[in-house]
């Protein structure tokens, strides 16, 4: 008889996860068994669990893709990892190897890809069955807890700001600085690069000064595109939109300087709003991005080994899930929530407050 864990599930799409017990998974071949330590959770675990996108998840699903973990399993032929490894799962859980873009080093857009927590089990569980060869290695002198949100906001903002083409001494307009905007800002600074960090909220932009941001605008009081082409002399070199919002997504592009570069990370619904003349008449280029590749990963947690960047962490017990759901929902998530596995109890974390971990 399988031995179970404790995991939150999707049965249905749009309505709470279940906490359920769960088989833990075993190693075949090729494979490789994580215990979980902590697990970051991401706006998109929310698109996941509501059967948001036209690729949806087959029911019932694991969600989380920013779980960190010791390797408590090896299966057979596996030489990349051993057990006692700390590895994370992210969200590029594993691809072909062999198409054009492998080869290519452009990984995330292989057709084959599979992805943790949606198309795969992810870290909302226990233990999670893992791909040996796209698990990101966790450098030493990294915690579980300081390394989950980089695996997924870290890296989709790292590779955000290399895609931009945004050079040191050049500004690059960071727009939404919560979760993701909050690393985007230290990324960009680490980078060389003049930051200006756009948000609707004038607490996350008191803490984007904190992190560095040279400049900052309210979207609510200001235009923020008329207020940066003002103070910079025609606008960024490089615009990162990280906010689920159509509205910033507008404003993006106005931000963006002539021959500028706008990266869109966000995934709001809708139809993106492209006021074609700018874009034709000031040679803009408007660019998706997509997580990042296996050397992105590298390179986004050495940043985090040499103390350049760190997560603010709201650590929370698996139980929780629905309640940090519905803040995520209503923006009421300051940084990033991590699932914690191997601290307190659920009930020691009821009688004491919550633990953040911040600059």
């Amino acid at each position: 008889m399988a031995k179970k864990m404790n995991a939150a599930a999707v049965e249905q799409f749009g309505k709470p996860l279940v906490l359920r017990e769960w088989d833990i998974p075993t190693a075949g071949a090729g494979q490789i068994v994580v215990k979980t330590e902590a697990c970051g959770v991401c706006h998109t675990d929310l698109h996941a669990a509501d059967g948001d996108w036209p690729l949806k998840p087959t029911l019932p699903f694991i969600p989380g893709h920013e779980a960190i973990g010791i390797v408590s399993a090896v299966g057979n032929g596996v030489t990349t990892v051993k057990e006692g490894d700390r590895v994370g799962v992210p969200w590029l859980y594993s691809a072909c190897g062999h198409c054009e873009y492998c080869l290519a080093a452009w990984e995330t857009v292989c057709p084959e890809a599979q992805f943790g927590g949606y198309t795969k089990n992810g870290g909302f569980a226990e233990y999670i069955l893992a791909d040996p060869e796209y698990v990101a290695h966790i450098p030493k002198g990294l915690s579980a807890v300081e390394a989950a949100p980089l695996i997924c906001a870290g890296i989709t903002t790292y590779k955000g700001i290399k895609v931009s083409e945004a050079r040191p001494g050049q500004w690059i307009a960071i727009s939404g600085c919560g979760g993701l905007g909050h690393l985007a800002i230290q990324y960009a600074k680490a980078m060389g690069l003049l930051v200006c960090g756009v948000d609707v909220d004038d607490a996350k932009l008191d803490h984007a000064k904190k992190l560095g941001a040279d400049l900052v605008f309210n979207a609510k009081k200001t235009d923020p595109a008329a207020a940066l082409k003002k103070e910079t002399g025609g606008g960024a070199h490089g615009v990162l939109i990280t906010a689920p919002s159509l509205i910033a997504f507008k404003q993006g592009i106005g931000m963006t300087r002539k021959l500028g570069i706008c990266v869109l990370v966000g995934l709001p619904p809708g139809e993106f709003p492209v006021p074609l003349f700018d874009v034709v008449a000031n040679c803009i280029t408007i660019r998706g991005s997509f997580v990042g590749t296996r050397h992105d990963m590298a390179e986004t947690l050495a940043f985090a080994v040499d103390g350049k960047v760190k997560a603010d962490v709201e650590l929370q017990p698996l139980p929780a899930i629905n309640d940090i759901f519905k803040r995520l929902e209503h923006g009421d998530v300051a940084a990033r929530v991590v699932i914690d596995y191997v601290g307190a109890s659920v009930a020691e974390r009821e009688a004491e407050p919550q633990t953040v971990y911040a600059h």
